[in-house]
């Protein structure tokens, strides 16, 4: 090679591994600004709350109420987006192939954490999503259709004593937070009843409420205003205590099941990769949101409590549940049909 033109290409050379070396140490700190500004700006546009059961459950409920609260706070709408199917894996995919850029938000429950004890997941429940805020913790119930001629968890488990696999359970659908829930009965009240899964937990309630099932294993939260109205018997919720929303109903374990305890948990996630100032802005406001006694309010009369929690909190709080789940699922021998 010319010697002229051996300096001539490294000359050349230096600048370019010069722009390098300064990109590569630039580009976080790039990141970071970047984010930051998208966060400054955030919202510019509607935001879409993925709800990933249909309307008329506990997610759907959190969820639209979050989202109100949103609009208010953030002075851009947000959109509810009903996608059921799957026990909520439907929507849960269609939210990891959106893209991370905070405008685009997934309504989570305990159900969330059971999926991988029973599916084939088409994403990864760990790293596909990212915590972004908890919302708030309720009971489970156990009711039935008002034509059943019983007025207790007593005589529930007696009726089903008497005829074994007889009597029907509804629940949201495999493998969910209710479906758990009611093996978790039976195996503790020592009964045997027949599961009857449905596409959330909005169906499962019409086919009691209508007498086609005798049984629901519900959110309370959701079955709620069914039980008010009287078109759903309820016989006990499956806190550690009773709910203020109906203090005449005892909890299921002192009723008839001694140690029973269900509990359910909502949050919010988004996609991965989400910039980290979009997720402190958005845990922020929900946090405010949550912290609002109107907020406290309204949950509790919807069988609720707020749960404020940073999105690493949250983050643990799935991974310790999907390895608790999956050990449940094995011992009751819970399986996706």
């Amino acid at each position: 090679m010319n010697y002229k033109f051996k300096v001539a290409c490294v000359t050349a050379a230096i600048p370019a591994a010069f722009a390098l070396a300064v990109a590569i140490q630039l580009s976080p700190r790039s990141a970071q600004a970047q984010g930051a500004e998208a966060a400054k700006n955030y919202p510019a546009k509607p935001i879409r709350i993925i709800v990933p059961f249909p309307p008329g459950g506990s997610n759907d409920i959190l969820g639209r109420f979050i989202g109100q609260r949103l609009t208010e706070r953030l002075g851009k709408q947000t959109v509810i987006d009903n996608r059921g199917g799957a026990d909520g894996i439907i929507g849960t995919e269609l939210a990891t192939r959106a893209s991370p850029d905070g405008y685009t938000l997934l309504v989570v429950s305990t159900s969330y954490s059971m999926n991988p004890a029973i599916h084939k997941l088409p994403y990864d429940p760990l790293k596909s999503l990212a915590p972004v805020s908890l919302i708030g913790t309720g009971p489970n119930l156990i009711a039935v259709t008002p034509g059943l001629p019983i007025k207790s968890i007593r005589e529930l488990i007696a009726l089903a004593k008497a005829k074994p696999g007889q009597l029907r359970y509804a629940s949201s659908g495999i493998g969910g937070f209710n479906h758990f829930g009611g093996e978790l009965f039976k195996s503790m009240a020592g009964i045997d009843m027949l599961h009857v899964p449905y596409k959330g937990g909005g169906p499962a309630m019409i086919d009691v409420m209508s007498g086609q099932v005798e049984v629901l294993l519900s959110t309370l939260i959701q079955a709620l205003p069914h039980i008010r109205s009287g078109r759903l018997k309820p016989l006990g919720v499956g806190g550690s205590k009773r709910t203020q929303a109906l203090p005449e109903v005892p909890t299921i374990s002192e009723a008839g099941v001694p140690g029973y305890d269900g509990s359910i948990w909502w949050g919010i996630l988004g996609p991965a990769g989400m910039p980290a100032a979009i997720v402190a802005k958005l845990n922020s406001e929900i946090g405010a949101i949550l912290r609002d006694s109107e907020t406290a309010k309204r949950l509790s009369a919807e069988a609720a409590e707020p749960m404020i929690a940073a999105p690493e909190t949250f983050g643990k709080l799935i991974a310790n549940d999907i390895a608790k789940w999956r050990k449940v699922a094995k011992e009751a021998g819970i399986s996706a049909q």
